[in-house]
């Protein structure tokens, strides 16, 4: 039997999936990981962490697949990772420093010397985005400023995933989706910009070999080989940044359709057959992982991360109940939120835990619970938080809306999607139907779909994901839900208007 592997780097984890051909799952494995944050709005991983995650799910998947199947082939591997994380190497391959990654948020600095240096029109044009404290050009300047030394022996930029790729293959490639998140590629024309290159001094030779994403990079070198039992010679393709492989993995690989992600951050994303830029910079225009197409998306930094902060801060009850029931804390802390009405009785929550970036990139701006009583127990604060991440989707898609780019059939994956709670406030504040999947493997099952692309075993990404993608249940919107959240959602967005001085003037105190 042949199989393929998607291997998607996360934040707080790495999963290893092996699937048939046909996108069945074979066998997985998730390793954990810690994240780091040495000063407030840091926030750091330790790409060894990353590697002995990826060495341990190969081993586990593989050896539990050739238990069944002694014959077992690999057709690919496809890679899948957290985007905008900088990953710095010498010049034989050491990693220089912790990694930098996406919800860190140092870099303001770095941010109004792009915009001085570059131009803010400029800026949205060739990338089509505003300069952001957590794509990775800024994180690249900042090393330059306060890190003289570690920038000097850097020869080269890696994206997460890409250093996967690198220690697999030896390879320092990328492809399209992922570096389209770095800030530094001329997204229309999609490859890098020695425009902006040129203007912020960095050396185009720091960076990898552009990809598209089902496109072979490498294959599998005879010293991982034997680290992680994949056979020496295995194909890795370019894979695809961790939204644009969970659009694969979720069948959006075309306009009209869309998906919401709800896991550490949440993501609206949607496809476009052409570029559509919001001037704003108030969404992020990308390529996909689709050749020849584009992306609009969104992203809220501190959607699940609010929602853990909120179990293990406040909610031990709920966890030691949990543990009696034998069942995940988020089912218990569900069904309490489930018993608040709409509105969580004037409760708002901000969720803007790790600053945030859409639709307000602002990297001081913090969370908020707006309203609070004596008469609000945790019941009150759990579902506030979950209508509080589901008001910033929407707020999100309307920005969507007025570009032109059509939501009007979404999928929602991710841990969130767990919560048909959640999944239904979404389907009642879109006002359009809001489906799960059969099979919930997101960015992983994308990646090795990417995978089975290169290896030819499919033509298109698009015949890929009409073949294997299969939805679940499908959520219809309650008219009298929208009515109810209506002036809540109202207030939510007038709030951040209102505070967002403030949150400058706290985060300077």
């Amino acid at each position: 039997m042949r199989a393929i592997v998607g291997i998607d780097i996360g934040t707080s984890g790495t999963k290893t999936a092996l699937f048939t051909e046909g996108g069945e799952l074979i066998a997985s494995y998730t390793g954990e990981y810690p994240m780091h944050q040495p000063y407030n709005g840091w926030a750091e991983q330790d790409p060894k962490d990353w590697w002995d995650a990826t060495v341990k799910g190969l081993e586990t998947v593989l050896y539990e697949a050739r238990q069944h199947d002694s014959a077992l082939e690999i057709a690919g591997v496809g890679l899948s990772g957290q985007m905008h994380g900088l990953v710095m190497l010498d010049a034989d391959g050491v990693v220089l420093r912790p990694s930098i990654i996406w919800c860190d948020q140092r870099t303001e600095r770095e941010v109004e010397y792009m915009n001085k240096i570059v131009g803010r029109e400029k800026l949205i044009r060739v990338t089509a985005n505003p300069a952001m404290t957590g794509f990775t050009a800024a994180k690249i300047l900042w090393v330059r400023s306060n890190e003289p030394d570690v920038y000097a022996r850097c020869a080269h930029i890696l994206l997460p995933k890409d250093y996967i790729r690198y220690k697999l293959t030896g390879e320092f490639a990328t492809e399209v989706s992922d570096a389209a998140g770095m800030q530094l590629m001329d997204i229309p024309k999609r490859n890098w910009s020695d425009e902006i290159l040129g203007l912020l001094g960095i050396d185009r030779s720091l960076l990898a070999k552009m990809y598209e994403s089902p496109d072979v990079t490498g294959q599998v070198h005879a010293r991982a080989a034997a680290e992680t039992s994949l056979p020496e010679g295995t194909i890795v393709v370019g894979g695809a940044g961790d939204n644009p492989a969970a659009a694969v993995g979720t069948g959006v690989v075309s306009a009209g359709v869309a998906f919401t992600t709800i896991g550490s951050s949440a993501v609206v994303y949607a496809v476009s057959e052409e570029v559509k830029i919001d001037l704003e910079g108030r969404v992020h225009t990308l390529c996909a992982s689709a050749p020849g197409k584009w992306t609009v998306m969104s992203c809220t930094q501190g959607a699940g991360i609010s929602l853990k902060w909120l179990r293990d801060t406040c909610c031990l009850p709920e966890i030691l109940e949990a543990e009696k029931l034998d069942v995940d804390p988020y089912v218990v802390m569900d069904k309490l939120a489930a018993e608040i009405v709409p509105g969580s009785d004037r409760l708002i929550f901000l969720p803007y835990m790790m600053g945030e970036r859409s639709p307000h990139p602002d990297p001081d701006c913090r969370g908020v619970f707006f309203g609070l009583s004596a008469m609000h127990g945790r019941p009150h604060l759990i579902r506030s938080v979950l209508e509080g991440v589901a008001f910033s989707q929407l707020e999100c898609v309307e920005v969507f809306r007025e570009m032109g780019v059509p939501v009007g059939d979404m999928v929602v994956t991710g841990g969130g999607s767990k919560s048909d709670l959640w999944s239904q406030m979404l389907a009642d504040l879109y006002g359009c139907p809001v489906s799960g999947m059969k099979s919930d493997e997101g960015a992983a099952l994308g990646a090795a779909l990417l995978a089975a692309v290169g290896a030819g075993i499919y033509d298109t990404v698009q015949e890929a994901c009409a073949t294997v993608v299969k939805r679940g249940d499908t959520l219809t919107p309650d008219p009298t839900k929208k009515e109810a959240y209506a002036p809540y959602f109202e207030l939510y967005k007038k709030l951040y208007r209102t505070m967002k001085d403030d949150f400058r003037t706290l985060s300077r105190l």
